[in-house]
């Protein structure tokens, strides 16, 4: 059985390392190609399509996107053990979205947590809990867990899908994953009034289990991409939100009662 774990094989964009803002501790972040969500804002749009793509940079190709078996990953990873033992870090799945490939999610947590890795995913939640997350939650310490908007209609003209399935799955998750962090990308002109902040803290804090809420400011740091992809950037002339009114969101947040961060 460990052999047919580690034998699985999936599609990953990149592996990086040291990473301090994806889980506690120092983590190696693993990212997965494929999402079904096309945020409007989204700062790893070649990480959307399963596909290997070819990026071209600045007239210079690069292929985005390789084949690989989980002992392949876990061979990388396992190389930075000592830093994951001294400051309680490990391995975080992300994306993309890492459920979109759900065999390959879990043979990873699982050989992870063999190897007595501490492990973590970045994701949406946009997946059967049944099928996928309740399969994946057994091998998993921290879910990173984004939740973008409460209001149906404005999640779905940004996002491409409605809300519902993200909202009836944190609740499932609250309850059955051993910890549950809420993350809000916050992006001006979608979610950035106190209203919707304040709306999206209230729901967290309703959520059993649930500690921590983190809103991450929007940045621009992946506009380029999409002229790489001959793409077009959709929210060309938004900003990233001013200090001082992430500030104020955070006092808003922090009348739900929870322990509210800027940054992840």
């Amino acid at each position: 059985m460990e052999q047919d774990i580690r034998n699985v094989r999936g599609r990953i964009a990149d592996i990086q390392r040291f990473s301090l803002h994806d889980g506690p501790g120092i983590r190696t972040i693993v990212f997965l190609k494929g999402c079904r969500f096309r945020c409007r804002w989204c700062c790893n749009p070649e990480m959307q399509s399963y596909d290997i793509q070819t990026m071209m940079m600045n007239g210079v190709p690069k292929t985005v996107g390789r084949d690989v078996t989980v002992g392949e990953v876990i061979r990388e990873v396992v190389k930075d053990r000592d830093f994951f033992w001294r400051s309680g870090g490990g391995l975080t799945l992300s994306g993309g979205e890492c459920l979109s490939q759900p065999e390959f999610a879990i043979a990873l947590l699982k050989a992870a947590k063999d190897e007595g890795l501490n492990t973590a995913i970045e994701s949406t939640a946009f997946a059967s809990y049944d099928d996928v997350i309740g399969k994946v939650l057994p091998n998993l310490d921290t879910y990173l867990m984004d939740i973008k908007h409460m209001d149906r209609a404005k999640h779905e003209a940004y996002i491409g899908h409605p809300n519902d399935l993200v909202l009836k799955n944190a609740k499932k998750i609250a309850v059955n994953a051993k910890r549950l962090i809420i993350r809000v990308p916050t992006v001006p002109g979608f979610n950035d009034t106190p209203e919707e902040i304040g709306a999206i803290a209230r729901f967290a804090a309703s959520l059993p289990n649930v500690e921590e809420l983190h809103l991450l400011p929007y940045h621009r740091l992946g506009q380029d991409k999409y002229t790489w992809l001959g793409r077009e950037y959709t929210l060309p002339d938004i900003l990233p939100p001013t200090d001082e009114h992430m500030k104020m969101l955070l006092r808003v947040a922090e009348q739900c009662g929870l322990r509210c961060q800027i940054g992840g």
